[in-house]
Formats: C-alpha cells, structure tokens, sequence
C-alpha cells in the first residue's frame, strides 16, 4: 500500500485549532498555518476503520483498556525502541501536557525547583509555574548547528537542590536526538543530585534516516528507577484529538504515587475511541511510519534547500527528529514583535514564535513541515517574496 502524503485535505470548519483558529492567533484568515504540531495528513486507514468498527455498536459507555491495547504499546515499544516494559508499568495520561501537570503534582512540592532546558516546548514552562513550583533553566547551546547540552551548566543547577527535570527527547522545536553519551551524562548527574527526570517522548517515533532514538530508562536500571516516561501515537499518527497517551513507570514508588493522583483528580478513565485508535496504531502503524519519515524527510531536505539557495539570511537548523524546523532569523534584526508580523502580516506564514519556547527562542520561528511539499513551496515561496520586498524597501531608504 502506498499512501498519498501529497493529497490536500480541507481542514477549516472541523474546529481545527490549526486553521479555524487562525483570525485569533493571527489576526487575519490569509495564513498559510504552519504552527501548532499537527499533520495535515490523512490519519492512516487501518486506524479510521478500527474507530468506525467499534463505532457501528450503539453504546458508548464506560469502558476499560484491554489487554490488547497494552500488549500493543509493550510490543510497539519492543519492535521500534528496543524497549523491554510490563503491562504493570503503563499508566493512562489524556494527554503529555496533562502528564506533565500530574508528574509535577504527584512528585514535586510548592517551591521546589524543577530544571527545564530552554529554547523547549513552552507547556513545560506552565506545568511548573501554575502548580507553584521554581523553574530553573539549563539552556541548550546551538554549537554547529545543533542545540546540545549544558552539562557544567546542569550540574550546578543540579547542585542548588532541584527535585525534577523535564526532558523533551527527542527535542522540540531543535530536532535533537539525545545520543546514549549525553543521556547517560545527564541521568549521571541527575542520580548524583537524586533529581526525577520526566523524559517527554511524544516524538520518539518520528527520528529521521541517520539517527536513533534512545528511551531515557533504557539507559540502566538506576536509570529507569528515576524515570517518568510520556509517550502517545498522536504526533506518529495525527491522533492529537483522541486525547489517548501513556506514562511508563517502572518504580513501584513512583507508580503509587502517580495513581494517588489519578483516584484523586479521577480523570484515569479514558476516550473510548482513543483507545480504539492507539491500540490499532501501535498494533498496524509500522509501514505508515516507514512511508511517513520518508516523506518527512523530504520536506525537510527540500525546506532546507530551499532557505539555503534563496533566503540566506535565515538559516535553518537540520533537525535529526519530528517534523519541525527551528529557524534562525537573527539576522533579518528584527525584534520578537517586528519578526512575528513580518511573517504573518508581509509572508502570510504563520509560525510559533521563537520566544515562547523560553531562554535562547529570542530571533527565532518554529515551522511544522508536516504537510503536502506543495504546501511548503507555497509557504517558501511567500517568505521569499516578501523578504526580496523588505530587502528592497530597505536599500531605497
């Protein structure tokens, strides 16, 4: 089978945050989005016909996850990471933002300091702030190219008694895979300051040709005893709106402490057809996935192409993972405002700030390339009008 990632689906009027939001977030209708990390591909067939087969009963009430679903989260884990987990160790989330949320509720104590390492996806920031807790940045170094970490730096946020940190592997908005050396030089220090690491994976399986994607609690077993891991087939299979994702847990500490929780909030019950869609996802998702990085990847090598040949003056950052690339549009010396309109008002291109993903984001944009190519050299093609006209007004100044 071969799917039609090129096909373009009209997506206004279905209550898309993506495009029925965009008079609000841009101020304006005319924008190409290309912001909030969703797909504009068709969600696979396999999973469609799971969710219209357990839609033909009549009867949507309550209901529990079988053992099907959590076999095939065991096995997915296994075939694809390499990742031995036991049922025992799974845990519910509607969400990684809610797990989140719940990881620092569960874990952590108003005022204690959680590290987090910054330009990073912007509801680590919330998850901390409005449960009362201490952000501590550990912001990530662009040497080369690529956004690495600050391991002198970490120590000594370590050192001044941090509880928690939030780690997005593989990294989002920069791309980065985390290799086995860092990983394991970060969960070093972090076993050494006792520090819980919530390792956020969501995008685990979106690991471009080249690069291996490593699970934080593989590492060792003193590894998997201070780790949270958040994963969920939303980002691999545009399942966002089935609010379905899991949360390893291997201690059993850990594990009861998190299900207090659950009972407490009582929000461990779960979408029916979320469950429907992530056990078809993870029991029939790998020539999909296989299909779906190819052309991914051809977005990117294309979009990087395509700024290095004809928009010098961004330079965008080869990601090693997830659909999403992070440019760097420092030299355009516009500020944070003047950059957000440039591109919405003179492009027509809305993106995510740079800003917003904290410390380092400053002079930056994220751009989701998880689209048909046409939609890209469109986009491209905006950016590249609108610059020559801003380069020109400028001259004649």
């Amino acid at each position: 089978m071969h799917y039609n990632f090129d096909e373009i689906i009209p997506r206004a009027s279905t209550n898309s945050v993506k495009y029925d939001l965009r008079k609000k977030i841009f101020g304006k209708e005319d924008v190409i989005p290309m912001w909030v990390a969703d797909m504009d591909f068709a969600t696979p067939d396999f999973i469609v016909d799971a969710v219209r087969e357990r839609a033909k009963h009549p009867v949507f009430g309550y209901s529990f996850r079988s053992d099907d679903y959590f076999r095939s989260i065991i096995n997915w884990q296994k075939r694809n990471h390499n990742w031995v987990i036991e049922k025992e160790w799974v845990r519910y989330s509607p969400g990684i933002v809610p797990a989140l949320n719940f990881c620092v509720m569960a874990y952590t104590d108003p005022g204690d300091k959680i590290i987090v390492q910054p330009p990073v996806y912007f509801p680590f920031f919330s998850a901390i702030r409005n449960h009362g807790r201490v952000q501590v940045n550990n912001p990530l170094k662009l040497e080369k190219g690529r956004l690495n970490m600050d391991f002198d730096n970490l120590r000594k946020k370590a050192a001044e008694g941090a509880k928690m940190l939030f780690l997005c592997s593989p990294h989002n908005p920069g791309g980065s895979v985390w290799t086995q050396k860092e990983l394991t030089e970060m969960v070093n220090i972090c076993l050494d300051y006792n520090i819980l690491i919530v390792s956020d994976e969501i995008h685990c399986d979106l690991v471009l040709p080249g690069y291996n994607h490593k699970p934080t609690a593989t590492l060792s077993e003193a590894a998997a005893d201070i780790t949270i891991t958040c994963i969920a087939p939303s980002k691999t299979f545009n399942l966002a709106g089935m609010a379905t994702s899991s949360v390893i847990i291997s201690n059993k500490t850990l594990q009861e402490k998190f299900d207090t929780l659950m009972e407490q909030l009582h929000v461990g019950m779960g979408n029916l057809f979320g469950a429907v869609a992530s056990e078809a996802a993870y029991a029939k998702g790998e020539r999909w996935l296989e299909e779906l990085i190819a052309y991914i990847d051809g977005n990117v090598r294309f979009a990087l192409d395509f700024f290095e040949k004809n928009i010098p003056g961004i330079k965008a950052i080869r990601p090693e993972a997830t659909y999403m690339l992070w440019l760097d549009c420092r030299k355009m010396e516009l500020d944070d405002e003047q950059l957000w309109k440039f591109f919405v008002e003179e492009a027509g291109v809305g993106m995510n700030k740079g800003e917003s993903f904290g410390e380092g984001g400053e002079g930056f944009m994220r751009m989701n390339l998880a689209c048909p190519r046409k939609t890209i050299k469109r986009a491209l093609g905006r950016i590249k009008y609108a610059i020559d006209c801003h380069m020109n007004a400028a001259r004649k100044k």
